[in-house]
């Protein structure tokens, strides 16, 4: 017990000081900027279509469950209300992270394991170059930004496809439904479920860039660490979601 309580806490500390050298190579010259545009696309754009069909279709299955859960007590015309809710607090955010964990962590983590146990990392160090400049910092920062944008984007899917479903299985009109969203989502709701992505994007880089450049052990030792990548940044994401909700709550 004690020797995992040391050994969380020694990960805890290297991730901490993994995110502090990227900050600090963040603004040291010269700037990474094609590295960050390169690391943008690769995770932005290449999880859009993910995204997407999360937002869809989290939002059209939480739309026909809360209509027929709220058909019970005849409140079936508060299924928008609902929908916008849970897709922007909590649906939207939590399920992008997770889906992004499971596609952008462990790619991370597959890249700089097979990097580092092909001994690339010990060349860029021998080169007198920085690795977690030229290979943390950008899959960070590209990582920081985008999971907001597609949240963001997985969230207006989401409310359309449980506008979607309203209109055809609740005979609401889309004007009636889009009311419903925009009278419900205020400041708190919005930022409550938005605010908490940067922190999951941090979790998700971070996790997967150490575990990445500390693998060993050939392509088994790059399999387990993309292993634990997904599932370290699931836990943490699932972990942080409660506190970071709570701490939304009573700030705002």
């Amino acid at each position: 017990m004690v020797r995992t309580l040391r050994l969380l806490f020694q990960r805890i500390g290297a991730i901490t000081l993994l995110f502090s050298e990227s900050v600090r190579s963040l603004f040291a010259r010269p700037f990474e900027g094609d590295a960050i545009m390169e690391q943008l696309y690769s995770v932005g754009v290449r999880s859009l279509s993910i995204a997407t069909i999360t937002g869809v279709f989290s939002g059209m299955v939480l739309a026909l469950e809360t209509a027929y859960t709220l058909a019970i007590y005849g409140a079936r015309m508060l299924t928008g209300k609902a929908v916008a809710l849970s897709m922007v607090q909590e649906l939207g955010p939590v399920l992008t992270g997770l889906v992004v964990a499971g596609r952008v962590g462990a790619g991370i983590t597959a890249e700089l394991g097979t990097m580092a146990v092909t001994e690339q990392v010990d060349a860029i160090r021998a080169l007198g170059a920085d690795p977690v400049k030229k290979l943390v910092m950008p899959r960070v920062v590209a990582t920081f930004i985008m999971l907001p944008a597609l949240t963001i984007l997985s969230d207006f899917l989401g409310i359309l496809g449980g506008m979607v479903i309203s209109m055809s299985e609740v005979g609401q009109t889309s004007s009636y439904y889009l009311n419903q969203v925009i009278s419900t989502l205020q400041f708190r709701e919005v930022i409550t479920g938005t605010g908490k992505t940067p922190f999951f994007a941090l979790i998700i880089a971070l996790v997967a860039c150490y575990n990445g450049i500390h693998a060993t052990g050939g392509a088994d030792g790059v399999g387990r660490a993309t292993t634990r990548t997904v599932v370290t940044a699931s836990v943490l994401i699932l972990i942080s979601n409660f506190f970071l909700t709570k701490f939304f709550y009573i700030v705002l």
